[in-house]
């Protein structure tokens, strides 16, 4: 454990080292040093009926990675609004679109005060990347901020990233939501989702209402694992980038399976989709 963790005038300002959060469990399932005691509690629980549960956040990662080389690269979008980015990893959005589009501009947000603090980092190391405070379900008020406005151009194509955050929210009206954020953005346009997953298999669905069970009564409190028609229904009437609304692990991988994915890694899903 790290002194920043250990000392507590190192907390940052409205931090609540009493409830669980999710940008730091999954800092904590990622290895990450940005987590307390309550979040990894978090994580004890859900192994106690899934021991690989960290997987659940590597395989959320590494798609996010694979999502971003596409879009910078095959589709050459230059302008990107992720939702409940998260704290900073090796590889953040930014570093990895900017590798491939030098220009491409990055709009994080999120409203969890640690990350916040590591967000102001961020705009001292790169100008093209702008971080906001707001609840990226209430798409209105993202989308209301000026300091959005300014930044994005919404007369160009512009990828919506929600990545591991839908399944946080608890609303039926997850699809409105998206719609919110896709209806401002013009053709062209893309949405990245990854979400909890229920196969709907005997072998599946069992570990993923288990894993449910334990995240949604957990210090976190959230975390659902939706079917594939509820998942896809998030895209609306996009076109499905192939091979379509698979598994993470299975959306263009970087080379070839040599292990089976275990029953973790069956419990989450991934797709883009394009406005047209």
């Amino acid at each position: 454990m790290s002194d920043a963790i250990k000392a507590p005038s190192s907390v940052p300002v409205g931090v609540d080292t009493t409830r669980a959060s999710i940008a730091r469990v999954y800092d904590a399932a990622l290895n990450g040093k940005d987590n307390f005691e309550i979040d990894r509690e978090v994580l004890r629980q859900v192994a106690t009926v899934a021991p690989q549960v960290n997987d659940l956040a590597w395989s959320n990662r590494n798609f996010l990675i694979r999502a971003c080389r596409f879009l910078a690269g095959q589709a050459e979008i230059t302008q990107y609004l992720d939702c409940g980015s998260g704290l900073p990893t090796a590889e953040n959005t930014h570093q990895v679109v900017q590798r491939l589009q030098p220009k491409a501009k990055v709009l994080y947000v999120d409203n969890d005060p640690v990350v916040l603090a590591h967000g102001r980092a961020l705009l001292e190391e790169n100008d093209q990347t702008l971080f906001i405070s707001a609840d990226i379900f209430k798409p209105q008020e993202v989308l209301g901020k000026p300091e959005v406005k300014e930044f994005l151009d919404f007369g160009q194509p512009i990828a919506l990233i929600h990545n591991g955050t839908l399944h946080h929210y608890l609303g039926e009206d997850g699809p409105e939501i998206v719609k919110t954020y896709t209806d401002a953005m013009v053709p062209g346009s893309y949405t990245v989702i990854a979400h909890f997953h229920d196969p709907q298999t005997p072998e599946h669905s069992a570990i993923a209402r288990a894993m449910e069970e334990k995240f949604t009564h957990s210090p976190m409190g959230s975390g659902v694992f939706r079917t594939h028609d509820q998942i896809k229904a998030m895209f609306g009437d996009q076109e499905l980038i192939e091979p379509g609304l698979v598994l993470c692990d299975e959306w263009w991988p970087d080379g070839p399976r040599v292990k089976p994915l275990n029953q973790v890694e069956e419990c989450i899903a991934g797709g883009i989709g394009r406005k047209v």
